[in-house]
């Protein structure tokens, strides 16, 4: 049996909300622990999780998933480019001795940590952080501009890179020792999601951050005009930060526009019964890697219109399991969004050519044998 430590921000760290008694995890890793779970006899998960403060946690999250959260001082992380986070994990693993570590994003302390850890080690890379730094004009010292330095480090000493899209695998394979391209999986749930998009007028989703490089104040401005003599509402769904000035300039649009309506960030639950009753998803990002959100829409079947960027083209082929419109052009996204309200028969086979493809390939089941032939591919043979 494979050991595996898997290193994952607990998202109790990340809200900091200290407050439950069990770890969550972003919804890529945990659809990947899910297939884990079903192949108890194959692997041996050890997750770890650094945080500023002692947490309650469970000592195994499957019979075949153990969880290990790590005390760091707040005054350490990113101050101290993680050395204390890495030294941190080196003990745990010390105790743990696994065949592997991989470490699960680059946007924190996850893919260094891995990559110093003293064993044979791997990471997955879901925002590509040089590239954001770069579109965004991060300065230097700035919390992107820090995190892109730190990526190309990881980069550079890891044992291997997981690329979730092709985009992704474009940016770092000529860095990398090796590097392997493989989707992410969706949560199981939205497979089940029973579809009912019978409201009047039609409602476009949007499931996003309110950040400027999900461009949402451009695709609203852009289909203002339509909307004069289509009718459609708006459903934006995501978290925000209220004193940034593009959010306020995203609410005073809404409080301008009655079809345009806000709601804070949702847990799975309320965006499953948010994608059960839209009649399509919008997604106009200026910078992806492999959104979960078009994953999980793809799973429920619920038509998608988004962004020709990043890897958005490895899920959604245009006018086979979507629409595509181009950044920056609002006669495209018009051209697109108008397409798929006046064609519902359409849009309703692309969003199950989707379906069946999420089905067939985005799996956590699926994914998890995946990563398991990448793990045994590194290792010494008989190990």
């Amino acid at each position: 049996m494979l050991r595996l430590a898997l290193l994952t921000t607990d998202n109790r760290e990340d809200r900091r909300d200290y407050a439950p008694s069990r770890p969550w995890f972003g919804t890529a890793v945990q659809a990947l622990l899910d297939g884990f779970a079903s192949m108890p006899e194959e692997v041996e998960v050890h997750v770890i999780s650094c945080a500023r403060r002692h947490l309650e946690s469970p000592v195994r999250l499957a019979a075949n998933i153990h969880f290990h959260s790590i005390y760091v001082p707040p005054w350490a992380w990113l101050k101290t480019a993680y050395i204390t986070n890495i030294l941190a994990v080196r003990n745990c693993l010390s105790e743990i001795r696994p065949d592997l570590v991989h470490g699960q994003g680059t946007e924190r302390d996850c893919a260094l940590t891995a990559a110093f850890s003293g064993y044979p080690n791997l990471i997955t890379i879901h925002g590509n952080m040089r590239r954001l730094a770069r579109i965004s004009h991060a300065p230097l010292w700035s919390f992107a501009g820090i995190s892109a330095i730190l990526e190309n480090i990881a980069i550079r000493w890891c044992g291997g890179v997981v690329c979730l899209s092709s985009h992704s695998h474009d940016l770092a394979a000529p860095l990398a020792r090796q590097a392997w391209l493989v989707p992410n999986a969706v949560d199981s749930s939205f497979f089940s999601v029973a579809r009912n998009p019978s409201a009047q007028p039609p409602v476009i989703l949007i499931v996003a951050d309110l950040l400027p490089n999900k461009n949402i104040l451009h695709f609203l401005e852009s289909i203002a005009p339509f909307r004069e003599s289509y009718p459609f509402t708006v459903r934006l769904i995501g978290k925000a930060q209220q004193d940034s000035p593009y959010v306020r300039a995203i609410q005073a649009f809404a409080d301008e526009h009655s079809w345009c309506g806000i709601e804070p960030f949702a847990d799975r639950e309320r965006i499953r019964a948010a994608m059960a009753s839209a009649t399509l998803l919008a997604l106009p990002s200026i910078e992806e890697n492999l959104p979960m959100v078009i994953l999980e829409a793809m799973a429920a079947g619920l038509p998608v219109a988004a962004f020709c960027v990043g890897g958005i083209p490895d899920l959604i082929t245009d006018r086979s399991t979507g629409m595509l419109f181009n950044p920056g052009c609002p006669a495209s996204i018009c051209g697109a969004i108008q397409h798929l309200l006046d064609h519902p028969a359409e849009r309703e086979q692309m969003a199950a050519a989707a379906r069946k493809k999420a089905l067939q390939h985005h799996h956590p089941a699926a994914v998890a044998h995946a990563h398991l032939k990448i793990y045994r591919s590194m290792l010494p043979a008989g190990a």
